[in-house]
Parts: C-alpha cells; structure tokens; sequence
C-alpha cells in the first residue's frame, strides 16, 4: 500500500519531537500501522529558525494552508497551540476530509463540541492523546481500556509545573515565589505562568478527560477553578505534620445530584500513590465501578513524551483509513447521539472535608467561639492543632481538620470566623479528598 502523507502545522518543542519520533521508529511504526507514515509538509512561523529535528526531505512553508490544501496530505498535526488560528485551521482541514490529530487542550475544551461535529459529518477522525497528561495515555485508557466501566472518579494531577511548585515548596522548604522564579528560570513555567498556577491549564485537562469519562459535553466554563498562589510554606509543612501532602488536584466525581467538576489545592493522605508523585511528573488515578482504582503516571510535557501520544493517534487513524466512519472510536468515548447533559454542580454544592488555618489571639474562649460558628453550620471537626505564638506576637497558628460539609455552609462559617474581631487575617482553607 503507498505510504500515508502527513502535514505538521507548528515545529516548535512537540512538532520537532514528533518528527524526530516518526523518523527514528519508523519502521517499527510502520510495522504496526501496517503502511508507512511520512512527513512531507511542515509550517512553522520562522523557517530559518534552528530545529530539534532533521527536516531533510520534509517541504517547509510559512503558510499552513498550503499544507491543509495539498491534496497528497492524508493527515494534518495541528501542533502550533492556543484556540483562534489552530480553531480555523482544523476546522478548514476537516472541511477538506482531512484527518486531524492535535495536542491542543485549549481547542478541545473551548471548541471541541463544534470539531467533533464537523468531523463526524465529514467521516474523519479527530484525534487528541497528546492533550491531556502528555505522554501518558490516559485518553485511550478512559474511552477504551475501561469502556466497560462506570466512571465513579478521577483525580489527576495534570499541571506539571504545579506539581514541581508543591514539591520544591515541601521538600526544600522554599516559599512559593521563590520556586516560581526557578520553575521559569528552568522553562517549566511561561514568563506569566498564570494558566498554570491559576489551574486554568488544568481546567482545560480536566474539562476533557470528564466529558471522556461521564458521556457529556466538553463544559470548561462550568469548572471551578482555583490556583496555588495562596499556599504558603508553613500549610505545606503543618499537612506534613498531620500525615497529608498538598497537590493541585483536578477533580471529577459523579454524584446522584450531578457531576462536580474542580480544580484547586488538596491535601490526600501521604500513603496514597498519587500523594507521591513529585516533580513536573503528571499522574490520574480512575476508579471505575468494575476494575477499581487505577493510577495512570508518567511525563506530562516535553518534546518526545508528548510524541510519543501525537504519534500513537497517527497510528490509529492510519489503521482506521479503510474503516467505515461510523465504525471509528467515538471523539468522546459515548456514540454521539447518546451525550447527556448531566447537570454540573455549583461549587457551593460540592461536598467534601477541609483543612483551615487561622490566626488567632491567644486568649481564653477564642476557639469555644470559632467551633460553636462551625457547629452552627453543621460542621464537625475531625482534629485540631494549636501552634505557639507568632514570635513578638499574641497570634497564634490554628490548625483544624473537618469531616465532610457543604462548601456553602464552610463559606459562611468562614465569613462569620474572619468577622471575629480575636481572628487576624484571612483563614486559609484548603479542601481534603481522602481518594479511597
């Protein structure tokens, strides 16, 4: 059979790794593809820009559309990032009976509803590993390996950059600022780093692997969402000293009231798997009704891990080529007509247990007042820690564990506490999953 031509959109870090991967297993790829695979076209904004990769053989344009245009082009890799051009261009590809494959999570979260429309319509495949976890093949994992499951969860530490923040700040000590300059220094964060430490690049995770997950619609706007910027050294170091480690969890759950979709800090218990996963690692622990808890670990960024996903969509969708369309895998694991629209819970409904730390005066009765506040809303407390003094102060460190609660009745106790005139500053309130 003749080889399967393809067109890479973007040689920046992934689109010169997925080169360097097609060139040197191409035999072993072609092998389990069952024809050749060949990079004939490539774009990229700069062509006297120095590559990671060898573009001897491979014709270069500045203009993608002349790539998307070429008739001989069986598949395009949408790798040049962000959702307002590589929206247009998929979608002009797609128009064309082009197949797609892209590492793009921004486009799935935000667009994907309209892509995989169109896609559908027009018989072609878009495929998308490479855009959540990098090189860890969660999406294949959720939307075929466990097809036989209900989903009841996932958790995922999907930000790498986020996770290396965390483990510095526990491991050395550091504040997080500090670490913030060392993670850009290292280019594991953008000069502004807020998609990731905001959890914003996580949401758009997240956003995916829930709609692979539960059968609904990609709902990134429905996530709520919130950063590590407030975690300070010492929570770091008091979750250490009560047996938990904080990580920046994206969370999905479905409950008989609808699905909680979250991102945001979480203390877990030091012995579970994922609390162990450190550095710019990523990892996502499943648990499906059938199997139980599975633990998906791996590089979640870098030129050949994510590849390594780019590569292995190209691989399906050569083996589908000769497929009748509507025998391919379903975009989101579900057949189309069979997407519901479960309601997404208000993060004021979402129920789980907290760790808080506040600062309070150092008198008689103070802590009498702030748990009658938490038993007035129904919220009991698991334990509590009392730190010495601030030195050269009457403030003390209050550490408290709660059981489960609402998050509307925490946020009212919480604005009744900082109301109090013996409680100083803000009280830090991280939530606790126990991902049992």
């Amino acid at each position: 059979m003749k080889p399967v031509k393809v067109g890479v959109l973007g040689l920046g870090t992934v689109g010169g790794g997925t080169i360097n991967v097609l060139q040197r297993n191409a035999t072993e790829i072609s092998r389990r593809a069952g024809r050749e695979i060949i990079v004939t076209r490539a774009s990229a904004r700069n062509l006297d820009r120095e590559r990671i990769c060898d573009t001897q053989g491979i014709s270069l344009t500045i203009d993608p559309l002349e790539i998307i245009n070429d008739p001989e082009i069986d598949i395009i890799l949408e790798l040049i990032g962000g959702d307002t051009l590589a929206k247009d261009l998929v979608l002009i590809a797609i128009s064309k009976g082009k197949h797609v494959v892209t590492a793009n999570k921004a486009l799935i979260a935000l667009h994907g509803n309209e892509i995989f429309e169109q896609a559908s319509a027009k018989g072609v495949m878009v495929a998308f590993e490479a855009a959540v976890a990098g090189g860890i093949p969660i999406i294949k994992a959720l939307r075929e390996g466990l097809s036989g499951n209900q989903i009841e969860w996932l958790a995922g530490i999907i930000n790498g950059t986020g996770n290396f923040i965390l483990t510095e700040m526990r491991d050395k000590g550091r504040d997080f600022a500090d670490v913030l300059a060392e993670a850009q220094a290292l280019g594991y964060a953008e000069a502004d780093p807020t998609f990731d430490v905001e959890g914003i690049d996580a949401a758009h995770k997240l956003t995916i692997l829930a709609s692979i997950a539960f059968g609904i619609p990609l709902q990134f706007e429905k996530i709520f969402t919130e950063g590590i910027t407030q975690i300070t050294r010492e929570d770091v170091n008091y979750a250490e000293e009560l047996g938990y480690r904080i990580k920046h969890l994206g969370i999905a759950r479905k409950t008989e009231a609808g699905i909680e979709l979250r991102v945001h800090p979480t203390l877990i218990p030091h012995r579970r798997l994922i609390a162990n996963v450190d550095g710019v690692m990523n990892a996502v622990l499943v648990k499906g009704d059938a199997v139980g808890p599975t633990l998906y670990y791996g590089a979640g960024a870098g030129a050949e891990p994510t590849a390594s996903a780019v590569v292995a969509d190209v691989v399906d969708v050569v083996r589908a080529l000769t497929t009748d369309p509507e025998n391919h895998v379903p975009h989101l694991a579900f057949q189309a007509n069979s997407i519901e629209d479960i309601p997404i819970l208000d993060a004021e409904e979402i129920k789980t247990a907290y760790y808080l730390r506040l600062n309070a005066e150092d008198k008689p009765g103070v802590l009498a007042e702030v748990t009658r506040i938490l038993a007035d809303h129904q919220i009991s407390i698991e334990a509590i820690i009392q730190k010495e003094p601030h030195k050269g102060t009457t403030r003390l460190p209050v550490i408290m564990l709660t059981q489960m609660t609402l998050e509307k009745e925490m946020n009212a106790a919480i604005a009744e506490i900082e109301a109090l005139d013996t409680i100083h500053d803000k009280v830090n309130r991280i939530r606790m999953e126990t991902l049992g």
